[in-house]
């Protein structure tokens, strides 16, 4: 087993509240620290959350095929097996992005931590590449959190966001954020859309331009032709 990794701990010992989330994963916010120290101590902190994953998800598949003769029903109720799955359950939600692949539509306590996740990638695209690239968990997440009944601290996190994503060069899935726009749309939004828009940076120009006009115009769907289209009219604009 991997150094780090409690054996003890089980589904009898989980806490899914938000004390139980801060408490295996209040780490992760030293990854968004202006402090480099700080967000090499949560990099390091995540290196070795991931390698007990790793290890975990290992042991869980070596079970698996062992326990595969018994059948499907008997194989499941083998203890050790069962064991196995809880430990890798447990991995995961001590991990990033493992936690957060849920179902469903609720993040519930994840939020935080969702959100975390997305300010990472955008505040810090190379760490975030190099440790825990995970294009398909991005746009889910994206996905999740837009909605329009969100708290007024996460609205705002949410508009930081969106600024953060249309000031830079477009990202893999940054195109997904539109969808966050159109549910925190809003003054705030407007008036710092409207400031990226009219700035010297030509990404600036273009990302803002792109969201402002779906903002206007709800009934334009966000897909990749129109958003070709909006890079291939902005380049032949003089």
């Amino acid at each position: 087993m991997a150094e780090g990794m409690e054996a003890g701990v089980g589904p009898a010992a989980r806490d899914d509240g938000a004390a139980g989330w801060r408490a295996r994963l209040g780490w992760a916010f030293g990854l968004v620290s202006d402090d480099p120290g700080e967000r090499t101590a949560a990099l390091a902190h995540l290196d070795g959350a991931r390698k007990n994953v790793r290890a975990a998800c290992d042991r869980m598949n070596e079970l698996w095929h062992l326990t595969s003769p018994l059948g499907p029903e008997e194989q499941y109720r083998e203890p050790a097996f069962g064991r196995a799955r809880e430990v890798y359950r447990d991995m995961c939600d001590r991990s990033l992005p493992e936690a957060l692949w849920v179902g469903g539509d609720a993040l519930g306590p994840r939020l935080p931590y969702a959100l975390l996740f997305l300010e990472w990638e955008a505040r810090f695209p190379r760490e975030w590449t190099r440790h825990a690239k995970e294009w398909g968990t991005k746009q889910s997440l994206i996905r999740h959190v837009a909605a329009v009944d969100h708290d007024p601290p996460t609205r705002a996190k949410l508009v930081d966001l969106v600024e953060v994503v249309v000031h830079r060069a477009h990202r893999c899935k940054d195109r997904e954020y539109v969808r966050v726009a159109r549910a925190v749309d809003g003054e705030d939004l407007r008036r710092r859309l409207d400031g990226a828009a009219a700035s010297d940076n030509p990404w600036a120009r273009l990302h803002a331009g792109y969201v402002l006009r779906l903002l206007d115009q709800p009934e334009v769907p966000n897909t990749r032709h129109v958003w070709r289209t909006w890079i291939r009219d902005a380049s032949e604009t003089p």
